[in-house]
């Protein structure tokens, strides 16, 4: 591998100290999910000397998988994943963690639509797998540092390494990144977070790397053919009951085929006839009912959050008083918005400066320092509840809101 012909060292993708002298040659880990990312990671891992391995994760049943276009961890992604390996002559190791991830991941995602709530399962997976068992594997090879091909950035700070957001908005996974933890961050690096993802293919190509023009993952991995309530109704039958659309005021406006088909902010597939467009405003599991109203009535003003993960410098307790001035993202693909973050007795709460949108429980509330590439991730929790803007509950448009 010829990498100083790819002008990378500048960008200090790894920074990794030097072995002790007389030392063996640092061995480093790599997580190979088949894909042009992962792949180029290890591409730059190689290019340093160190002696790298490769670990390809076998999450579930990928046998049944093979085939599908466009979707991470499928059957051909391990056989992509090896290929790439022997391009770069690295070590490559195939793990089985199908138990661990179907507990893990696959029965929590089943169980919170059952709840109705929305889950998160690329965040949970980084969580409870990657970022956990991945690196307990990784440290038991003996490897100084496990590398992802995720686009985030870290930096060495006097705390420890602090997490940041990739130089490339379009493709910034901080959002399922917020519960990494100080004592992960310190053994994990992300040589791909300044980069464009242009040019990680570019460099990729120029590597002759078997995937590099790979079509990126959409699917959630262990979603056949992108129908997560087939398997949700599968695990969890109850999910897929009968009950009532009703109104803001309990009027029953229709009937639905299963709360598991139903997400907040939805407008299509209502099969209900009304002078003006409703939208999904809340879910309400026990019951089996799906509750409706205007564009209005989706806004929030601010979310109370469940299992915060902390990175800022401050401990929380030291915070003012009258709340922390951070940016929010209640969603990965909206960029982050003005906000005050509160802890207190009951947890943590964070008041929206303008109100959101669809907001979910069941998804992630995540912490910056500003709102511009590369700026600090501060943490993040889990919605437990959202509550209604200012003149939201009874369906009002509050001022500023957006229109419909």
């Amino acid at each position: 591998m010829n990498l100083p012909a790819l002008n990378l060292p500048a960008l200090d993708l790894l920074d990794l100290p030097d072995p002790p002298a007389g030392a063996r040659a640092m061995r480093i880990a790599v997580a190979m999910s088949g894909g042009v990312d992962s792949s180029l990671a290890a591409a730059i891992c190689a290019g340093t000397g160190a002696e790298v391995v490769g670990i390809t994760l076998q999450l579930y049943d990928h046998g049944r998988a093979t085939g599908r276009a466009r979707a991470c961890c499928a059957g051909q992604d391990v056989h992509d994943a090896r290929r790439v390996a022997d391009r770069l002559a690295i070590a490559h190791y195939v793990l089985d963690y199908e138990a661990r991830f179907r507990e893990a991941v696959i029965d929590d995602f089943a169980d919170a639509y059952a709840r109705g709530l929305t889950p998160l399962p690329c965040a949970r997976c980084n969580e409870r797998v990657k970022f956990a068992d991945l690196m307990d594997t990784a440290r038991s090879l003996g490897a100084a540092a496990l590398v992802t091909g995720h686009y985030v950035a870290s930096r060495r700070g006097p705390g420890g390494r602090t997490l940041h957001r990739a130089a490339d908005s379009r493709r910034d996974q901080s959002y399922f990144l917020f519960q990494t933890t100080r004592q992960q961050l310190d053994m994990l690096r992300f040589p791909l977070g300044r980069l464009a993802k242009e040019e990680t293919r570019r460099l990729a190509r120029s590597l002759d790397l078997p995937v590099a023009d790979k079509p990126d993952s959409q699917d959630i991995c262990f979603v056949p053919q992108g129908h997560y309530s087939d398997l949700v109704e599968r695990l969890r039958p109850e999910a897929a009951e009968p009950g009532d659309i009703v109104d803001l005021d309990g009027r029953v406006l229709g009937r639905h085929q299963g709360i598991i088909r139903y997400t907040i902010g939805q407008r299509r597939g209502l099969g209900i006839a009304a002078g003006e467009p409703l939208y999904v405003i809340s879910i309400d599991a026990a019951r089996r009912r799906v509750v409706v109203g205007p564009h209005g009535a989706l806004a929030t003003g601010a979310v109370r959050l469940a299992g915060v993960n902390w990175l800022g410098d401050r401990p929380p307790d030291a915070c003012p008083a009258g709340g922390l001035a951070i940016f929010a993202k209640v969603r990965s693909t909206q960029p982050p918005a003005a906000a005050t973050l509160t802890f207190g007795a009951d947890g943590a709460r964070v008041t929206f400066a303008a109100p959101e949108f669809g907001v979910s429980p069941g998804q992630a509330c995540v912490f910056y320092d500003g709102d511009r590439p590369l700026d600090r991730v501060l943490g993040g929790g889990w919605i437990d509840a959202a509550e209604p803007a200012l003149g939201a509950a009874r369906g009002g448009t509050p001022a500023g809101a957006a229109a419909a």
